[in-house]
């Protein structure tokens, strides 16, 4: 008897907090995700780092025996000059000369970058007036890209996901969930060919370096927002059509941001994914929504009747052949 009411007294406590029990659980699973990516990260990479340490030591010293007048003092502060341009995009090696990064297409993709919140990083500003620049360009432009996103992407759904699953669902008679299913998988299957498998292969010829591993990995940090910045194009040396190739860039990555934008917006209004939100969500006291609606009613009820009685008394004042009788005038005229 008593195990039994400890039972069904445990499961009432869980369903009351059932809200907060699962938001406990999906914050324990990020935090498990966060690790296991260190984890999974530092075994695999952490290998070709050393390596690249003992390579990169092996050539510093034969570098200094074979340059016997050069001390390692001198060839560090070489080198640390030359690690603090290449952060700012700046190149010293001959095959890298002749490309500006502060031309007009590369300052527009670099605007684009921004404004996306990409941010590759191969190109920042030099001088104190294009940092101040762009803090107050992004502070502007961030917020109006959201704004922009947002208006396309409403307009998009509406033909691209909406229509159609309803066209389905009364014209077929097909059930709407299922079609709306359906739309999503086929939907996200178009886009990643169009956005991410189809110019991936593009990248790999355009770009000398490139394999087509590579190019799709370049597609999904940059579609994604990540933008690390390790693979971006247009930067080989005598890139053909160098200026005309960064434009089209730019318009890939806008367009391929409307594309993923539509996408998580069709899934996201998944019947399934909807409910499978609310889990994590506050649900609202009902009691207390009615005690709002309640007061919200009687405020609304009052003030209709004060502007009601108060428009009664203005039409008695303003018409213009009635006149006011005070008390007095009535107690004598019931005297006479």
């Amino acid at each position: 008897m008593l195990q039994s009411l400890a039972g069904s007294s445990c499961v009432r406590l869980v369903e009351q907090h059932r809200s907060a029990w699962c938001f406990a659980l999906l914050v324990l699973g990020y935090l498990l995700y966060l690790v296991f990516g260190a984890v999974v990260f530092s075994s695999v990479e952490l290998p070709y780092e050393d390596l690249l340490r003992q390579e990169l030591g092996k050539l510093k010293q034969r570098f200094l025996e074979e340059h016997a007048c050069l001390s390692e003092q001198q060839l560090e502060q070489f080198l640390m000059r030359v690690l603090e341009a290449s952060n700012y995009g700046v190149s010293v090696l001959s095959n890298a000369s002749g490309n500006w990064n502060w031309d007009f297409t590369s300052s527009l993709f670099f605007a684009s970058t921004v404004l996306s919140t990409t941010g590759y990083g191969h190109t920042v500003p030099l001088s104190d007036g294009g940092k101040a620049f762009c803090i107050i360009y992004s502070v502007i432009g961030i917020p109006f890209t959201l704004l922009f996103l947002t208006a396309v992407v409403q307009r998009i759904i509406v033909y691209v996901t909406r229509r159609p699953v309803l066209y389905f669902h009364i014209r077929w008679g097909f059930s709407k969930q299922v079609v709306a299913i359906i739309h999503a998988i086929v939907l996200g299957f178009i886009t990643v060919s169009c956005f991410f498998l189809i110019p991936a292969a593009i990248f790999s010829v355009l770009e000398d370096d490139w394999n087509f591993l590579e190019s799709f990995y370049f597609c999904f940090i940059s579609l994604s927002t990540i933008g690390l910045g390790d693979y971006v194009p247009g930067e080989g040396y005598n890139q053909k059509f160098r200026e005309l190739y960064k434009i089209g860039i730019t318009c890939y990555l806008l367009l391929g941001l409307i594309a993923m934008l539509v996408v998580l917006e069709t899934f996201c209004e998944l019947h399934e994914l909807k409910k499978f939100r609310k889990l994590f969500y506050v649900k609202k006291d009902k009691e207390e929504d009615q005690v709002n609606i309640m007061e919200h009613d009687q405020l609304s009820f009052s003030s209709i009747s004060d502007q009601a009685a108060s428009m009664k008394d203005d039409q008695k004042a303003n018409e213009p052949f009635v006149a006011s009788q005070s008390p007095t005038s009535n107690d004598s005229s019931l005297n006479n």
